[in-house]
């Protein structure tokens, strides 16, 4: 137990080819005591110490990550099962399935794999995971030196996800646009802002948490607050160059000090701002990355990065309305966010305090006008492929990974991404199972290298499409949407059933994956 608990621990590690990296899921169970569980549950009970041990020893290497394609290893543990099942492979449901490890697992040690869920984006989750790796994942061929084994689903993804990202630099790439000296902007860090109570300044306050940009043992920057008149300036500082405490912002748990006068604004006062319509935001720093030199470059926001902004503001609202008339649903999204009622909503929700009233209120003009292009192609790689001639149930599998990996991209894409200066990169929406107010935020260049960016993320999914097309094959792997109340088997159709149910309200699923639906849905 201990060896397989350590397993589990160090795989929360594992980026490549792990289906944590296909799409977000919350409260996922680890693969390795998964496979070791459905294993120990499904075959004999040792005959004595000396077996037990053997058997102890087997099922911890059988956990690894790295034993999870060995073919002698898996290939054993699945004539252990048959042995013990009277030579049938066993029928095992997980009617809680999720993001999909439990039964992922069961595939893996060759039973017929049941899942199911409510939520429509465990399901979606699940089949990408589950159904179509094992059933478009791998086709044998006649090639030049006799037969070999290609994986066409693994090239289809990659070729429409590169169309995909093609089409939308040529609509959207002048947005994001390279500095003279080649420089490519990496990222725009924002702050909310909100108005001084006191009537004898009332500056525009930029709500940050801190100034830090760059915090490494060799490499320090910030940038320094400075009051100018009846204006907030910014100063970029380094190494010895800082004068100052950057740990200290303007605002904490909603309690904001004005830089320029010293009065606070209570929590209260702050909110009321945000929910009357009267704060903004500001863009404060421009990170770029030149493609020859190592290491980040900061310099202010100038008057030049707002006017292409405004740019991509023109933009969103002509394209917005020429794909309202065309889909028949605003493409950005106006379904309302959770308004937070109910103990597990409460704490995960505190958006709704700040005026943030739908899920298109978490991304700014520009990352909506970047995430509804990026839908728009996903939706014309469809109809590309069925003119192309693909068979119309194949080309759904390939574009489900286009939008399961675009519905990925917009955790990345939104305003609730701060900034990391211990790694000089962006941190993800869903840090944590909630969605948390975020004062100052990274909107990320989707067409960069740094983190978040289309191709980056794009190569996570495929290596996970790759490892779960190597899992050998399996009878049936079944993915439905429904409830664990009302499943449509037949009594003792299963011989096991695995399942992790949810606790309570303990993570409001339904309210967090809306943020992923309403995009899936578009």
């Amino acid at each position: 137990v201990k060896e397989v608990s350590d397993e589990s621990s160090r795989e929360k590690n594992i980026r490549h080819g792990h289906i944590s990296t296909l799409h977000i899921w919350w409260a996922r169970r680890p693969l390795a005591s998964s496979r070791a569980s459905i294993y120990a549950a499904l075959t004999f009970e040792p005959k004595d110490e000396e077996e037990r041990l053997k058997r102890a020893h087997f099922i911890a290497n059988l956990s690894k990550w790295e034993n999870s394609l060995n073919r002698n290893l898996i290939d054993r543990a699945r004539d252990d099962i048959l042995k013990a099942n009277n030579g049938k492979k066993p029928r095992v449901l997980d009617p809680f399935a999720g993001g999909g490890a439990i039964p992922l697992e069961a595939l893996r040690l060759g039973c017929e794999a049941y899942a199911s869920d409510l939520n429509p984006v465990a399901v979606l989750i699940e089949k990408c995971t589950l159904e179509y790796p094992q059933r478009y994942g791998r086709k044998k061929v006649e090639g030049l030196y006799g037969e070999k084994e290609i994986n066409p689903l693994l090239e289809d993804v990659k070729k429409w996800g590169g169309w995909v990202l093609e089409e939308a630099k040529k609509e959207i790439g002048k947005y994001y646009p390279e500095e003279e000296d080649g420089s490519i902007p990496v990222g725009y860090i924002w702050a909310r802002t909100i108005k001084c109570s006191n009537p004898a300044c009332g500056v525009e306050i930029p709500l940050v948490r801190q100034t830090w940009l760059a915090k490494k043992d060799k490499k320090k920057i910030a940038y320094k607050i400075l009051p100018d008149g009846n204006r907030i300036e910014f100063e970029i500082k380094a190494d010895e160059q800082i004068d100052f405490d950057p740990t200290i912002g303007t605002i904490s748990r909603a309690k904001v000090i004005c830089p320029r006068c010293g009065s606070g604004l209570s929590d209260k006062e702050t909110r009321k701002q945000f929910q009357e319509g009267r704060a903004g935001q500001r863009m404060a720093v421009v990170v770029l990355h030149h493609p020859k030199r190592q290491g980040k470059i900061y310099r202010l926001a100038a008057e030049k990065d707002l006017e292409i902004f405004r740019d991509a503001e023109k933009h969103l609202e002509k394209k917005r309305q020429e794909l309202f008339d065309k889909w028949g649903i605003d493409p950005v999204p106006d379904e309302p966010t959770p308004e937070g009622k109910g103990r597990g909503a409460e704490r995960a929700f505190s958006v709704r305090n700040y005026g943030l009233n739908t899920w298109g209120d978490l991304f700014n003009s520009r990352q909506k006008l970047a995430l509804i292009t990026f839908a728009e192609n996903v939706k014309q790689a469809y109809a590309s492929m069925l003119k192309d001639g693909y068979e119309e149930e194949y080309a759904k599998v390939v574009v489900s990974y286009l939008g399961l990996f675009l519905s990925r991209f917009s955790s990345y894409h939104c305003v609730l991404v701060p900034w990391q200066p211990g790694y000089e990169k962006v941190q993800r929406a869903f840090s944590r199972q909630a969605l948390g107010m975020t004062w100052d935020y990274t909107e990320v260049n989707p067409m960069s290298d740094n983190v978040g960016n289309w191709i980056g993320l794009f190569g996570d999914t495929l290596e996970t499409l790759s490892h779960l097309s190597q899992i050998p094959q399996s009878p049936i792997s079944k993915v439905t949407q429904s409830s664990a109340t009302s499943l449509s088997y037949p009594d003792n159709f299963f011989d096991g059933v695995f399942t992790d149910p949810p606790y309570y309200d303990n993570v409001p699923y339904s309210y967090l994956s809306d943020f992923f639906y309403v995009w899936l849905k578009r």
